[in-house]
């Protein structure tokens, strides 16, 4: 049951916002795009339902998209919104015509009247409830102002699409459905909307939470081999490198993008017309949720923010897709209740607005669930491009810190890679977040790299830190020698400091003394820690515990382990 969550970002001038509502009595309703078939009836009612053995038999025709139709539609649509002429508009998403009549009239507290006889056709024989349930892509519907729709239609004409007037806007807030001189379907508008019932769902903790969380996993064994550890995290699927998927589309295209695929924490783009910038970054953790919703939920949120916190962006605003299992189970229900619960804690604590998002349930088979997964879409504001910061380290003799809040006395293996991928548990704890140790991380290295103190920065998340630099270490084609101290992590085996997930770090480059003592000094007056961790230079990745060499690894070496674990399973020949 794999899960695949994409997030749309557009830029839009202010004051241009087009909105989604049927505004003005008599204006008229058009339909613009291709033309409707039976693909896709019923589509959201089958992705709300539980699969079971006769889901195949039940499945509706799949919606085949044609992105050049779409770029057509989308280029349209932008001509036609600069004419000023149009009042609303709404793609036909989920349940096609029926969604969009029924919603941009509800949002205008309006009405709206159609004939689905005037509705472009690519199917013989189509009833009324095949026209207004039809998911084919690439259509949207379009309220303009009254003597405007030849001009609008036109346009979407000259684009080779299809623009119909199909109705129009009435003031008695009914969504009427004709067939011609047949009434087919007629309710209040909103009845479809803001009255529908609203679930009271039983929510209760599952009996399985306190099992998991009691395991201890500072009391697991250590590893025989650190080194083998890390080569065994590297090739991972969840860390390894994901150039086999990126390599597949154009990260280009616009010319946009300052910072690409594995080049950064988030990627960087600049904003036409702009001296600013955006930074994007998705980010989930679906272990963690399934040890701790709440906690897990916090988690996701905090560390899409610290990646674009990373590339010297900040935090602005919150999308997400909430990936669950059936919602009437009662421990399902609490799974994503307390999910949403952290979220909201996260994103308050920012100081930032989630705008918008998805909810996608009922990811279960017979064979099994998917774990609570949200997926959180961060966007950040970076003032200037050029001062962007990658994951890389850049140059021999810079001094690495790592800067943190309060450590985990846990290690933060709770949930790990490391559990699952060595141990092959997925127990424990998650690591354990404060809030307000986050908030100061992130400030601390935002202002670090406003000030030009900071020449790379990459969090420690999946692997630990000792994944980290090895990233860092890869992204640059450098080593380093890394110095440290059991001191700085009392009670923690090696385990736990090379590949515990302990949350609010962040690992930094710093060039000169000058600049380091700068770094030091505003890590602890934004109430952080700056820890210095060693130097880049060489080769090699030489990690040592209070002066004992415990992981060492040319850097090629797990470059190439890297690189070819994702080719491999996916069966390509690797060199």
């Amino acid at each position: 049951n794999p899960l695949v969550n994409a997030m749309a970002v557009g830029v839009v001038e202010l004051g241009h916002v087009a909105s989604a509502r049927a505004e003005g009595p008599g204006n008229p309703v058009l339909y613009v795009g291709s033309s409707t078939g039976r693909d896709g009836i019923h589509g959201a009612t089958f992705a709300s339902v539980e699969l079971g053995p006769d889901s195949a038999s039940r499945r509706p025709n799949v919606q085949m998209g044609d992105p050049f139709l779409e770029k057509l539609l989308i280029e349209a649509t932008l001509e036609a919104l600069a004419t000023g002429e149009i009042v609303g508009i709404q793609d036909m998403g989920a349940a096609g015509l029926t969604c969009s009549t029924s919603e941009t009239a509800t949002k205008a507290s309006t009405g709206m009247e159609i004939d689905v006889l005037k509705v472009p056709r690519r199917e013989e024989g189509m009833t009324p409830y095949e026209v207004m349930l039809s998911e084919s892509q690439e259509r949207m519907l379009v309220i303009c102002r009254k003597g405007s729709e030849e001009r609008v239609a036109s346009i979407y004409r000259k684009w080779g699409l299809n623009a119909v007037v199909i109705g129009q806007v009435t003031d008695d807030g009914v969504l009427r459905v004709r067939e011609g001189d047949r009434i087919a379907a007629e309710m209040p508008a909103n009845a479809l909307t803001s009255m529908c019932p609203t679930y009271q769902l039983e929510a209760s903790e599952p009996e399985y939470i306190r099992e998991v969380q009691a395991v201890d996993p500072l009391l697991l064994p250590e590893p025989p081999d650190y080194t083998e550890v890390l080569r065994r995290l590297l090739a991972s699927p969840t860390i390894a490198d994901k150039q086999w998927v990126t390599e597949q589309y154009d990260s280009m295209v616009q010319t946009l993008t300052c910072l690409g695929p594995g080049a950064g924490d988030a990627a960087v783009l600049r904003i036409r017309g702009s001296s600013k910038g955006i930074a994007l970054k998705t980010d989930g953790n679906g272990r963690y949720c399934y040890l701790d919703p709440f906690v897990g939920g916090q988690i996701a949120v905090m560390e899409a923010a610290r990646n674009v916190v990373c590339v010297g962006a900040r935090p602005a605003a919150v999308t997400d897709c909430l990936n669950f299992a059936t919602p009437e189970k009662p421990t399902v229900f609490w799974q994503f209740r307390r999910t949403v619960e952290g979220i909201a804690a996260a994103t308050e604590a920012l100081g930032i607005p989630v705008v918008s998002g998805n909810v996608s349930f009922y990811n279960e088979t017979p064979d099994g669930a998917v774990l609570p997964t949200p997926v959180i879409g961060m966007l950040g504001i970076i003032d200037n491009p050029a001062r962007r910061r990658g994951l890389a380290f850049l140059e021999e003799g810079d001094s690495l810190l790592l800067i943190r809040g309060d450590d985990d006395p846990t290690g933060g293996l709770g949930g790990s890679e490391y559990l699952s991928v060595v141990h092959g548990v997925e127990a424990g704890r998650p690591p354990a977040l404060d809030l307000e140790a986050e908030k100061n991380v992130q400030k601390a290295v935002l202002e670090g790299i406003a000030q030009g103190l900071i020449m790379s920065a990459h969090d420690c998340s999946d692997g630990g830190l000792a994944v980290c630099l090895a990233e860092s270490a890869m992204g640059g084609q450098l080593g380093a020698s890394i110095l440290l101290r059991y001191d700085d992590w009392p009670g923690l085996p090696p385990s736990a400091i090379l590949f515990g997930e302990a949350q609010s770090r962040i690992v930094v480059t710093v060039r000169g003394d000058r600049r380091l003592k700068r770094m030091e000094q505003l890590a602890k007056d934004m109430g952080a820690q700056a820890l210095w961790i060693g130097t880049v230079g060489g080769d090699v990745l030489r990690i040592a515990l209070d002066g004992e060499v415990v992981l060492s690894e040319a850097v090629d070496r797990l470059t190439e382990v890297y690189t070819s674990a994702i080719p491999r399973l996916m069966g390509e020949p690797v060199p």
